[in-house]
């Protein structure tokens, strides 16, 4: 028989703060495999809307509850932002120096920390890795103001939408936390390698399968830091060739293509060659190369 009790020790658990911040931008294929640090952070509010109530009635009675799609939303307070934020908030920088405003705004992907603390450890509990996908950023007002006694430095925030993404199994999704208190340390490294960089890998964004294969299954490694595992390109030929690699699927501008040599390059043409992980798996190491002719 279970007996319910309030407040024991350790149970008393809170939540708090925001940092680690990290900006992904995408390549061609909408992979997230370019990440900088997000210094600066102020607050990071989520705000999903939907999920509302649609009653239908009939035989004088509530018939069937619909209830509507949920859409994720947030809103991003910071006191400075990445240079490479520029072009996901509808700025372009022909010259360095010289920003034009109004311009496309592409979709990108942010990943934050906020720590989770109860009446033992305090703030030293543990923490929540929130990684969220398919984001646009709002036009967002500045208030400059004079400086006078009361000093306060500027505060920039964005409203964000997100356009959910594929998870297999389960609806698509915008959003994945990850609770440090409740996962594999080992897991959990893996994942925040991935996350935050490591000397053989640039910091990138996993997809949702990949998160949860990571504390699952597990992934493999491919290692394109290799020479084995890269594409090469004969100058004289101009052939592009590329090594078949178990768990890489390989894309030329944006498109599949199968491992060997490429048709022949010509004149003014570009062949942007993206590595991109197979389903249970990660790479490790460069994912893009371009080759002109």
């Amino acid at each position: 028989m279970t007996v319910l009790t309030w407040d024991g020790t350790g149970q008393k658990i809170y939540e708090t703060g925001v940092d680690h911040g990290v900006l992904y931008m995408p390549n061609e294929s909408g992979v997230y495999d370019n990440g900088v640090a997000w210094n600066g952070l102020v607050t990071v509010t989520e705000s999903p809307t939907g999920a509302e109530a649609n009653k239908t009635y009939a035989d004088n009675i509530v018939y069937r509850n619909l209830i509507s799609a949920e859409e994720f939303g947030a809103t991003i307070e910071a006191y400075t932002y990445p240079e490479e934020f520029g072009d996901y908030d509808g700025t372009s920088s022909p010259t360095p120096g010289i920003v034009i405003g109004q311009q496309f705004r592409k979709t990108f992907g942010l990943s934050y920390r906020t720590l989770k603390g109860n009446d033992v450890e305090g703030n030293e509990f543990g923490y929540k890795i929130h990684l969220v996908y398919g984001l646009t950023a709002a036009p967002s007002e500045k208030a400059y103001s004079t400086v006078n006694d009361s000093p306060e430095m500027i505060t920039f925030s964005w409203e964000l939408t997100s356009l959910p993404v594929n998870a297999t199994d389960y609806r698509p999704t915008s959003v994945i936390t990850v609770d440090s208190t409740q996962v594999d340390e080992a897991h959990l490294q893996t994942l925040e390698d991935l996350l935050y960089g490591t000397v053989g890998g640039d910091p990138q964004l996993p997809t949702p399968d990949q998160v949860v294969a990571i504390f699952t299954t597990g992934l493999t490694t491919v290692d394109t830091g290799t020479a084995a595992n890269q594409p090469t390109y004969n100058a004289g030929t101009h052939v592009v060739t590329l090594p078949a690699v178990t768990g890489i699927q390989w894309k030329i501008n944006g498109a599949d293509v199968s491992s060997g040599a490429q048709p022949a390059l010509t004149t003014g043409q570009t062949a942007e060659v993206e590595a991109t992980p197979q389903t249970g798996y990660i790479i490790s190491g460069d994912s893009d190369w371009t080759y002109d002719f």
